[in-house]
């Protein structure tokens, strides 16, 4: 039980205004001091739900699933000695650690299983949750640009794409009122889990609320409204759009979606969720839209809207500056020549839906969706890096086993955990009786963890900088 729960008392009389029928303050004040749940997703780019519950028993993991979202559980582990972050297993990408809740925007984006999108915007990405839940719905095809507007929080969004295996995403750094504008009816979904008070988050932060105040809560407010719009713009006509907050007010959730209502009329069209999950009906407002307070499946607070572009719209005018684009298509044959070195080299075979880049001696994947936004918009980081080109041939970076290997291929070394710990400290490692030359893959049981280079019988580590750990590993 948290016992310092800030719950200020003018936010008590919003909640009990609206409350909905059926729930009562105690209840919703008794859930807001319990500690959350710990959940988790498996990462499908990397392993099955049914192997990993498996492996999961084997490790006395207990797991409940979470009703909205098939790879999702919540998880019941003894982390006395480590935690379920620094486990193996999250180290290697199979899971994410997600609160429950804010699976559902991804699910309810992607609940039409007749949907097949093959450019999606995340228009606030950080820390990388839902990117890498979208990216494994969207089995790594496509084109999927993960936004961020603060730059401190976009080294983590890629580091956790890195750590997942994503490889169709594409990291922008900017305020999301731009979308609209710089690329209008660009996207087949737009995932837009705003910015918000965070009302719903004090079971995680007891601190959640210290700041609160209704004046902030209408100031984020306005900010949401521009931010709906933006994304409103850059969908395409009959594309989906989720607009999600992790917070309770009416304001900054029904209110929002009703704005973009108000601004395009009868191009909006709100998409029911009452089928999302079992038992949905007791969060459903009678638009269609879930709004979700703490005791109704003992979670976070959260609010989730699906909606419809009807038709086209006029973006906004506005005045581009991109400056040269740095990188060139690699020539035909280029691309032949790399993909039949990484073949032979390490087994490992280009997917069809992707294409060969260059900057200077970088060598890079995009992904084949992504070339007509190249010349309207300008990334921080697209694709994956897989090589540096030198005279002799291709230096392949570490993506090119986390993000294309499956473990099946012939040129790996297989870790022991002893190994495999000092692997993710950053470490060379020397497998017992064996040695080789060149750069392989490397493996901890079935999982790829990355890319390395023999030198005698010692494995040079190529693991990247931000996926080092240095203590309380499995």
């Amino acid at each position: 039980m948290h016992q310092n729960v800030y719950l200020p008392e003018e936010f008590l009389k919003e909640m009990e205004a609206i409350l909905p029928d059926g729930l009562n303050m105690e209840d919703f004040v008794a859930a807001c001091q319990r500690p959350l749940r710990k959940s988790i997703r498996v990462n499908t780019l990397k392993i099955s739900i049914s192997e990993f519950t498996q492996r999961a028993q084997e490790k006395g993991w207990q797991l409940s699933p979470v009703p909205w979202c098939e790879e999702g559980f919540w998880i019941d582990a003894d982390e006395s000695e480590t935690p379920l972050g620094n486990t193996a297993e999250h180290m290697s990408g199979l899971f994410y650690i997600q609160e429950a809740s804010s699976m559902m925007p991804v699910s309810a984006l992607f609940q039409d299983q007749n949907d097949d999108f093959l450019s999606v915007l995340d228009m606030a990405a950080a820390p990388g949750s839902k990117t890498t839940q979208m990216a494994a719905k969207m089995d790594n095809l496509g084109v999927l640009v993960a936004n961020e507007f603060s730059s401190s929080r976009v080294k983590v969004l890629h580091a956790n794409i890195e750590r997942c295996g994503v490889r169709n995403a594409a990291l922008s750094n900017y305020d999301g009122r731009v979308f609209g504008g710089w690329l209008p009816e660009q996207f087949d979904a737009v995932l837009i889990d705003a910015p918000c008070s965070g009302e719903g988050t004090v079971r995680k932060d007891a601190d959640a609320m210290k700041n609160w105040s209704k004046d902030s809560v209408l100031s984020i407010a306005d900010t949401q409204k521009d931010l709906i719009e933006s994304a409103f713009y850059a969908l395409k006509p009959g594309g989906v759009m989720v607009y999600s907050t992790c917070t309770l007010s009416i304001e900054e959730n029904q209110q929002v979606c009703f704005h973009l209502k108000e601004q395009f009329g009868d191009l909006v069209e709100f998409e029911p969720l009452d089928s999302l999950f079992p038992e949905s009906e007791k969060a459903l407002t009678e638009e269609g839209f879930l709004h979700i307070f703490p005791q109704m499946y003992d979670c976070e607070g959260f609010f989730v809207a699906r909606m419809k572009k009807l038709g086209s719209t006029e973006a906004p005018q506005v005045k581009k500056r991109l400056g040269k684009f740095p990188f060139e298509k690699a020539s035909n044959k280029v691309h032949q020549e790399i993909c039949k070195q990484l073949r032979d080299g390490l087994d490992i075979e280009l997917p069809e839906n992707s294409q060969v880049w260059m900057r200077d001696n970088d060598v890079w994947l995009f992904p084949n969706a992504l070339e007509p936004m190249l010349g309207e918009f300008r990334f921080s980081r697209m694709g994956i890096k897989i090589a540096e080109a030198h005279k002799k041939g291709y230096r392949w970076q570490h993506q090119v086993a986390t993000a294309l290997a499956t473990g099946q291929e012939s040129n790996c070394v297989t870790l022991s955990t002893d190994d495999a710990r000092e692997w993710f400290m950053g470490r060379d490692v020397r497998p017992e009786n064996q040695s080789g030359k060149g750069e392989v893959i490397v493996k901890l049981g079935n999982d790829v963890i990355g890319l390395g280079k023999w030198v005698g019988n010692r494995v040079k580590n190529g693991l990247p900088r931000e996926l080092v750990r240095d203590k309380n590993l499995f």
